[in-house]
């Protein structure tokens, strides 16, 4: 089955692209609670209630559920094509980037629920991890976004604004 080519992003895929960025900052802004209350726990001691901690985790739980919602649009609908003038090979790193934010997303969200609701203590070490490459994958998204404005002069950055563009 062959993915569609669409010529912009829909305004569902923008909405998403920036419900998870912002879901995203807000879970570093909530991460000193949980680590707090995880700290708390491992040491068997009791910690208070904090409105960070569910927040933490419920967005955890929702950046998941947005990023699964992303990639059925994504499969249903397609991508842009990449700028005319973007050598290929960074229309290919760009699959790559994407795949490789889906994926520690998707990990992020798994390995911070075992280690939340199942206790399993490794998942912390694998989330630690993971929340490490995904700062590194956000790094380079803001740099190629860069990139792409100042070096290539494309308009590429449009697509995540404009809906068809």
């Amino acid at each position: 089955m062959a993915i569609p080519i669409s010529t912009g992003y829909s305004r569902a895929q923008i909405a998403l692209h920036w419900a998870v960025a912002a879901l995203v900052v807000a879970q570093y802004l909530a991460h000193d609670a949980i680590v707090a209350a995880w700290s708390a726990h491992v040491q068997g001691k009791a910690y208070g209630f904090d409105p960070l901690i569910p927040a933490h985790v419920v967005g955890g739980a929702l950046i998941l559920v947005l990023v699964l919602w992303r990639i059925a649009l994504r499969v249903a609908r397609g991508a842009p094509p990449p700028p005319d003038q973007e050598p290929p090979i960074l229309g290919l790193l760009a699959r790559g980037a994407h795949l490789a934010f889906y994926a520690v997303l998707i990990a992020l969200s798994v390995s911070g629920g075992l280690a939340w609701f199942a206790d399993l203590r490794p998942a912390v070490s694998v989330h630690n991890v993971l929340k490490g490459m995904l700062l590194a994958l956000i790094a380079v998204h803001v740099l190629a976004v860069i990139f792409h404005r100042i070096v290539l002069k494309s308009g590429v950055m449009q697509r995540m604004v404009r809906p068809g563009a």
